[in-house]
């Protein structure tokens, strides 16, 4: 592709709003263009990234035998209501009504909709496994679109899905064939990624991994062992039991006045106490009317909301509880509230079991208990695992420390088992003639997120570097003086039409424009490799080749260009 025949349009600064560098350098390079809040158009060199992160995808989905097929960004409200997400989802789901006042909702996915299909085409265990596969826009009302095309409203993804007759065959027929594929298409895209367990969160289902491309602007942080494979999300990475024995209590319980004392960091800073030493008191709602469940964790910990809601007798999604309801259970308004006298169900977290003389909320307004002791001053609660890991911790696999780094999730495998098919009826006939509810697994990549995961991942003061498999160009040919020097014109053409025919995706930028432009576009693009013609070189019969990841610029012979892409 010729410059002049393409649309590079390039902007020496970012817009104000752009704050992740990728958004940043999205705009800059004039991969994408701002139509409205989270809504975006794809310019020409943009798209370019895309359909080769698509084609990576597609083929790596043939490969593992999943089928394509195109479902409808529209989805009729019926199918949602069949699943009973159509409430459920939120305000994420836009809802929309056509000249007929029907309601129908813009996809975020497609789980109701396969599975429509699936039920009224399959009817025997014969025709499964199968998995379908489609490409396409979504879309999710975010309250707060941000960080570009990292969290828009409307995204393209690949969402597949498989069927099955039995819980085997989604593990080895579903389930791991797409972890596979999906391991295969980021060492291909060339990313650093980890998959690591994950919370199935609002898709369901009863297993999950996520597919995180490690970045520093990453939301998500991940926990993995420094001598083992192991890796999870960090709202799924388990804490263990301690070990050994308990502390002896060395002192009284004793309750001190702490006025206007609301919060940990204002207890520690007013006691003089280290914060290891402290507890603090969450109350949730239970799961029959009117109770409170208490949950205690070190004061130095981060509750983990994901654990606490699983728990026996907590409710789920996990409420916390009014503080009308937390007065009138425990006489004291939060800030003031710990296990002393409290009548209810108690958790509290493993790293509390072992230690000793804790420091409380009294239930008390403005009031802590020091010299605080399980058993002793309050019955034994029972102890599990309710925090975020942090660094340090001993891995869950028995091997080793956990490390934490940010993540970006650019992929998700899930193990629905039936949570669809049971509430659409998907059902078939197995081997013995009776109705079996098929097992379902699904299986999503964030297309457009990648793109940016990969600038996040890889970029430098002066632009985007993109590994061959992923850049819009492979190289770009810089021609100085293109239009006013025969000699570089000819050279310039002749090398373009060689590599054309040697199958390289090559840009040739022959605008009038100063070399400095031609330069700095070919490296904010990040462009891999770059070959700059000029008079003084051709005299040498050499040009000036640069690797866009390394920096690294040598001579090569004119001769020998093509070479360098075989």
């Amino acid at each position: 592709m010729k410059a002049s025949q393409f649309f590079i349009s390039t902007l020496k600064e970012a817009p104000a709003e752009a704050a992740l560098p990728s958004h940043k350098l999205m705009l800059r390079a004039g991969l994408i263009k701002a139509n409205a809040s989270g809504l975006y158009t794809w310019m020409p060199m943009g798209l370019r990234v895309l359909r080769k992160v698509e084609n990576i995808v597609r083929e790596e989905m043939n490969r593992a035998g999943a089928v394509e097929l195109l479902m409808p960004v529209v989805q009729p409200a019926e199918l949602w209501q069949e699943s009973g997400r159509w409430d459920f989802y939120g305000k994420e789901l836009l809802r929309i009504k056509d000249r007929h006042e029907r309601d129908f909702c813009l996809g975020p996915t497609c789980e109701e909709v396969i599975t429509d299909i699936v039920r009224k085409e399959f009817n025997s265990y014969k025709q499964l496994p199968k998995n379908f596969y489609h490409i396409n826009t979504k879309f999710r009302d975010e309250v707060r679109p941000r960080f570009g095309v990292m969290r828009a409203r409307e995204f393209v993804m690949k969402d597949a899905y498989s069927f099955h007759a039995d819980y085997e065959s989604l593990v080895k027929d579903g389930y791991q064939p797409m972890y596979d594929a999906y391991c295969r298409i980021f060492d291909r895209l060339g990313l650093d990624y980890r998959p690591v367990a994950a919370d199935t969160g609002s898709i369901g289902g009863t297993g999950s991994h996520e597919f995180q491309v490690i970045a520093e602007s990453g939301e998500d942080v991940i926990a993995y062992s420094d001598a083992s494979d192991y890796a999870a999300n960090v709202e799924l990475a388990q804490t263990l039991p301690l070990t050994g024995e308990r502390a002896a209590p060395a002192a009284p319980l004793n309750k001190v006045s702490t006025p206007n004392v609301k919060t940990i960091a204002q207890l520690v800073e007013f006691l003089t106490i280290p914060v290891e030493t402290t507890m603090k008191s969450i109350v949730v709602a239970g799961e029959n009317e009117g109770e409170l469940v208490l949950l205690l964790l070190r004061g130095d910990h981060e509750f983990n909301d994901i654990k606490a809601e699983k728990l026996t007798g907590v409710k789920s999604p996990l409420e916390m509880a009014s503080p009308e309801a937390v007065r009138a259970a425990f006489g004291a308004d939060g800030g003031s509230l710990g296990p002393v006298g409290f009548a209810g169900k108690v958790y509290a977290d493993y790293a509390l079991e072992k230690g000793a003389d804790w420091v409380i909320g009294a239930n008390e307004n403005d009031c802590h208990y020091t010299g605080f002791n399980f058993g002793r001053d309050a019955a034994e609660p029972e102890f599990v695992d309710l925090r975020n890991v942090v660094a340090g911790d001993p891995s869950p696999c028995g091997t080793g420390s956990l490390k934490l780094a940010r993540g970006i999730e650019v992929g998700h495998v899930f193990q629905l088992r039936d949570k669809y098919s049971a509430a659409m009826n998907a059902v078939f006939l197995d081997n013995n003639g009776k109705s079996q509810v098929m097992e379902m697994g699904c299986y999503g990549i964030g297309i457009t997120r990648i793109v940016a995961a990969a600038i996040e991942q890889n970029h430098d003061e002066r632009g985007m570097i993109w590994t061959d498999s992923m850049a819009p160009f492979t190289a770009v040919i810089v021609p100085m003086n293109y239009k006013k020097s025969e000699a570089v014109r000819q050279a310039a053409d002749d090398l373009y039409a060689q590599l054309l025919a040697a199958g390289v995706d090559v840009l040739l930028d022959d605008r009038d424009e100063r070399a400095g432009v031609l330069l700095n576009d070919s490296e904010l693009l990040g462009i891999p490799h770059r070959i700059v013609i000029g008079d003084r070189g051709l005299k040498e019969g050499v040009v000036e080749y640069t690797q866009r990841a390394t920096g690294e610029t040598r001579s090569v012979a004119l001769a020998e260009v093509k070479s360098l892409f075989e």
